[in-house]
């Protein structure tokens, strides 16, 4: 997380050799995480200028065009990055985000059932796709998708917590107290964790 001096290192590769793609997608990269989102896009606009075929390019581009919340550029963006790599399981998975974040739910579990079909043990989509399907109140198709995630990646806090909502819709207190507990030792900063597992044992 040394933003600054990747920063630095990202631009001399370009002062040295300025056609490098991929160093453009990298800078943009660290611009993003700095939140200085113009800039990443400047930078994808560039690697893709030097290489128009660039499928990361396009698909970390629709990632901060999402975040300017600019949603048809976005997933314009995604598109036409899985034209140019029809089995880019991280691209449909970004694209699902964007439609799941525009309350498009039914296409947002399309495009997750497309990334998972490239890559069936793709955590990340799993997680996202239990989002949908709790939101279509499909709990236990929902809780399926989390303790499958949980099975492949134990560490990831999100998931318990997501596994501690839908078992407290489906009023199974002292479980989802259990996940959250868990999602609190992962990560002990996680404040919507702490959040929840009050709810339940105010529940209880």
């Amino acid at each position: 997380n040394r933003h600054e001096e990747a920063l630095s290192s990202c631009q001399r590769a370009i002062d040295i050799k300025s056609d490098y793609a991929e160093a453009w997608v990298n800078r943009g990269d660290i611009l993003s995480d700095l939140e200085r989102l113009d800039e990443a896009l400047a930078s994808y606009d560039k690697a893709i200028a030097l290489k128009i075929n660039y499928a990361d390019a396009f698909n970390h581009r629709g990632i901060v065009l999402g975040k300017l919340k600019r949603i048809d550029e976005a997933l314009a963006s995604y598109d036409k990055s899985i034209s140019i790599k029809a089995d880019y399981a991280e691209a449909f998975n970004n694209r699902g985000n964007i439609l799941r974040e525009s309350f498009r739910l039914d296409d947002a579990l399309a495009s997750y059932d497309k990334a998972l079909f490239i890559k069936p043990s793709y955590t990340d989509a799993l997680n996202n796709r239990g989002i949908v399907f709790k939101l279509l109140q499909l709990f236990g198709r929902a809780l399926a998708d989390y303790r499958r995630v949980i099975e492949l990646r134990p560490d990831f806090a999100e998931a318990w917590n997501n596994q501690g909502e839908v078992l407290k819709e489906l009023e199974r207190y002292d479980e989802a107290l259990i996940s959250y507990q868990r999602a609190i030792e992962l990560k002990p900063d996680y404040a919507e964790a702490y959040s929840n597992r009050g709810v339940a044992l105010g529940e209880l």
